[in-house]
């Protein structure tokens, strides 16, 4: 197990196995980052010229290796592209971090030197190289953990507070991030809502920090209940559906935030099924649900003064002849009738249930993250989250929040004409679940979502079908597979919600 130290010192002093800098591009050549100087002033005059030997040009993402032959007290140099000199930010930090994370072999410390000028540059840093060293190895007999015992965080900001708790923060969020990533990565066949429930309390019980309280209603409890969209995506399934309720609620806490996650843990459309190559990767489906819960842990874990109430929809959407139909009408929490039309369509009715309890705690802001469209794919690519809501000043606290931490999320409208359409277009149900054009699917969903929350509360939506899987090579500090998404931006959000509550 890997430990990590923050401190300052001079890069070309240390005594690591591995150290590391960033390089920037500047002007027709490269330079040395800050953090990185003394290392350069090593090797004198013949540092630039050796990176341009090696093809090196400071490019974001860009990685060589250099045996250093003495020249300063560590066997190997790592440089690292940072991109324009005038341009290197905290998320170039982080991406910078977790390339070299994965470029990082064999070696028992390694001592980071890229840009830790002050709190935010320190947490990126961090970050990166922990999300960068992320692997999934579980299935795999022959694997062997190679990554370091010691990562040192060189900073000329370490004794400060503010970086100190940034660091600490930094190694919070990672932990929940790599949990994410463990159960998204996970075989659908062992993570069935039971056992996804299952693995919930048990992550709550192993936990160190603020107690969370953790609530499990099982199928016959959803019956009594009556919810009917969890239950009627559910049915097909051998692994009956679950809901679980996490609520962390710490002293002196003027503000409350309510999550809501999709977790349907393998989705084969239903009765509206799915080709085989759409199935592959639809273990993936929980990854809302996944974030939710442990961005929960991980605000309990910071201690943050914020209470939070976290519902989590989990159900496994399969086929047989208990099968929802399409054209069967479901009731919902609350009494509202849903004409279901495509059974492939089945996040929005989990979610529906669940956003409609969470309503009726009135928290302060109330945010639902999903996998729910392959329409917001379409729309922004396979690196970008769609957010949407009812409240526009919610929706960019949250995109900005994103910006902070690393993830992108861009708006899309719930345009005056969608909520008409989901109330209207059925002529036997209150709502019509699915939307009967070919256009328009993000926007179609969030305005169905939006009919179980309360007028005058304030909610967001966030889509991750398209960035919470990473189908090709690992890229950043971003591996291939689960990524995590949405937990840091959420951590993020309850952390600006507690500076503004005082």
């Amino acid at each position: 197990m890997t430990t990590y130290t923050l401190r300052k010192g001079s890069p070309a002093k240390t005594r690591t196995d591995v150290v590391v800098i960033g390089i920037v591009s500047a002007g027709k050549g490269v330079a040395a980052a800050v953090g990185g100087g003394d290392v350069a002033s090593a090797y004198g005059r013949k540092f630039g010229p050796l990176l341009a030997t090696l093809g090196f040009t400071g490019k974001s993402g860009e990685v060589v290796k250099i045996p250093t032959g003495g020249t300063i007290k560590s066997p190997l140099l790592i440089a690292v592209g940072l991109g324009p000199a005038d341009k290197v930010d905290p998320d170039a930090v982080r991406r910078a971090a977790g390339v070299a994370a994965r470029t990082v072999a064999n070696a028992a410390s390694v001592a980071l030197a890229l840009p830790g000028r002050d709190a935010a540059h320190v947490r990126a840093m961090t970050e990166g190289y922990i999300l960068g060293a992320y692997s999934f190895t579980q299935y795999k007999t022959s694997s062997s953990d190679d990554s370091p015992g010691e990562v040192v965080v060189l900073s000329d900001a370490a004794r400060a507070r503010p970086a100190r708790a940034a660091f600490e923060t930094a190694q919070v969020v990672a932990a929940a991030v790599a949990r994410t990533r463990d159960w998204v990565n996970t075989p659908a066949g062992d993570l069935t809502p039971p056992d996804f429930a299952d693995a919930v309390v048990a992550a709550a019980k192993a936990r160190k920090g603020a107690k969370v309280t953790i609530n499990v209603a099982d199928e016959k409890q959803l019956a009594a209940d009556g919810c009917g969209g969890i239950l009627g995506v559910g049915q097909a399934s051998a692994k009956p559906p679950r809901l679980v309720r996490l609520s962390y609620k710490p002293r002196g806490a003027k503000v409350h935030l309510g999550l809501v996650g999709k977790g349907i843990t393998f989705d084969s459309g239903g009765l509206t099924i799915k080709p085989g190559p759409a199935m592959m990767a639809m273990k993936t489906d929980m990854a809302g649900a996944a974030a939710v819960v442990n961005a929960t842990f991980a605000i309990a874990d910071l201690g943050l003064p914020v209470a939070v109430t976290t519902w989590v929809p989990m159900a496994e959407n399969m086929v047989s002849g208990s099968a929802t139909r399409p054209g069967d009408v479901l009731t919902m929490y609350g009494g509202k009738t849903v004409e279901v039309l495509n059974t492939d369509a089945e996040g929005r009715l989990v979610l529906a249930d669940a956003l409609a309890m969470a309503a009726a705690s009135k928290p302060d802001l109330l945010l639902d993250v999903a996998t729910l469209t392959g329409a917001c794919i379409q729309a922004l690519g396979d690196r970008v989250s769609g957010i949407l809501g009812n409240d526009d000043a919610l929706v960019g606290r949250v995109r900005d929040a994103g910006a902070r931490v690393g993830e992108k999320l861009w708006q899309l409208p719930i345009t005056p004409e969608m909520p008409v359409k989901v109330r209207t277009h059925s002529t036997v149900a209150d709502l019509m679940q699915h939307n009967v054009d070919l256009y328009g699917g993000a926007i179609y969903a969030a305005a169905f979502l939006q009919e179980f929350v309360d007028e005058g509360q304030p909610w967001a939506h966030i889509d991750i079908a398209g960035p919470s899987f990473n189908k090709g090579r690992a890229y950043a500090h971003v591996p291939a597979g689960g990524t995590g998404v949405a937990v840091a931006t959420l951590v993020e959000l309850a952390t600006e919600m507690a500076d503004q509550a005082g």
